[in-house]
């Protein structure tokens, strides 16, 4: 079947997103999800596709964003396959406690179970999710691995998380409530929203046919940036053409290969889930940490040990440029440039080994490289990170110095 008309939403998008600074936060939520723990750089596998692409009616692109806009999809369930192909070396466990901050000096607070710790494992390789909800108060997200299975299970005003093969049990109290409450990202409607607030004049947005996506009729969106020097090359999203709900979210480099980022449903259901499944209670003999509310307060996450903290520094980033060569600029406030983390002096001599040397107007760093992001970390503990290039970095680093 032949590729629908391109239909340029750009105008009509920029009046339903939020100020350009929203904007410029909101792209750099691709990035951060891709480098932190945040959104864990979380990718999906290409779902199961069927053969033979549906024959709909045809929709502009402005009008298939309304319908992404409009979709109140309450009650689902369904099964996620997830990979995530960022050509990171294999630091043999190492990347997890940097991302996490799960080092933090033997304290003996850490939990197996801990969902900040345990998502990290989605920052790699490939896994299958099963998800569930049932309204804002509702949802369960299980990661199933060989022999045993962890879940993240919301119900009303408990959070727990539960690792079987461990036996360990986390707990903590829901902030907020309803949908002001932010969860952790498990369906393709989460990376959607995200990239759909960063369409502005940089960005050409279109409606490229139709595809089948977990036994569901699909209409495909497809955004790409108009700038050069970003390491983008296109993000795709697979829209159900009856509620709107995105099923499937890929997002490929410009250098071309396999997705970086490509979350998809391989089965999915409106129905409303059995009460029973967000039913939970501690096995007999399982060990239960409870999660203090001073945990949960951000200037938490800047007393981690790892490098997410770290990155995170004072003040929160800022951003330089436009568009989808914006980049985000953090002081660490850490001179001599790379972490020491509480392992010792030497992580930081390890982590430079992996890091190419770079000199500009802004002094001496490191850049590290990911087939989609990368960050330079300068000598004196500035951090320079976006989906550009390193020329486009290093640009950047000078004109922020």
């Amino acid at each position: 079947m032949a590729p629908y008309e391109s239909d340029d939403a750009v105008g009509s998008a920029q009046d339903e997103n939020p100020p350009s600074g929203r904007r410029k936060a909101a792209r750099y939520a691709v990035p951060v999800a891709v480098v932190g723990v945040a959104a864990a750089t979380i990718g999906l596998v290409p779902a199961l596709a069927d053969s033979g692409d549906p024959d709909l009616p045809k929709i502009s692109a402005q009008q298939l964003i309304n319908k992404i806009a409009k979709s109140d999809v309450q009650q689902l369930s369904g099964t996620v396959k997830v990979t995530t192909d960022l050509g990171l070396p294999d630091l043999g466990g190492l990347e997890k406690g940097l991302l996490s901050g799960a080092d933090r000096g033997g304290s003996g607070d850490d939990s197996a179970a801990d969902p900040q710790a345990k998502l990290t494992e989605l920052a790699s390789g490939t896994h299958t999710l099963r998800v569930a909800a049932d309204g804002p108060d509702r949802q369960k997200l299980s990661l199933l691995e060989s022999g045993a299975e962890y879940s993240l299970i919301h119900d009303g005003k408990d959070v727990w998380g539960y690792d079987s093969k461990s036996n360990q049990v986390h707990h903590s109290t829901a902030v907020g409530s309803g949908k002001e409450r932010a969860e952790p990202p498990a369906t393709p409607k989460d990376f959607a929203d995200e990239a759909l607030k960063s369409v502005d004049d940089t960005t050409s947005v279109t409606v490229d046919g139709t595809a089948h996506v977990a036994g569901r009729d699909a209409y495909k969106l497809l955004i790409q940036p108009r700038q050069s020097g970003t390491t983008v090359g296109a993000i795709s999203i697979a829209v159900d053409a009856k509620t709107g709900l995105p099923l499937k979210f890929t997002l490929t480099p410009k250098s071309g290969g396999a997705a970086v980022f490509d979350a998809g449903f391989t089965q999915v259901s409106f129905a409303r889930p059995a009460a029973s499944t967000f039913d939970f209670t501690p096995p007999k003999g399982a060990k239960v940490t409870e999660e203090k509310d001073a945990a949960r307060a951000p200037e938490h996450t800047r007393e981690h040990g790892g490098l997410a903290g770290g990155l995170e520094g004072k003040g929160g980033p800022k951003v330089l440029g436009k568009g989808w060569t914006s980049v985000a600029t953090f002081d660490t406030g850490a001179k001599g440039g790379l972490p020491t983390g509480s392992r010792g002096g030497d992580l930081g001599g390890f982590l430079g080994s992996l890091g190419e040397k770079v000199t500009g107007k802004f002094g001496k760093g490191t850049v590290f490289s990911t087939r989609l992001v990368n960050a330079l970390i300068t000598d004196d503990g500035k951090v320079y990170a976006g989906a550009v290039t390193k020329d486009a970095l290093v640009k950047a680093a000078d004109a922020g110095k």
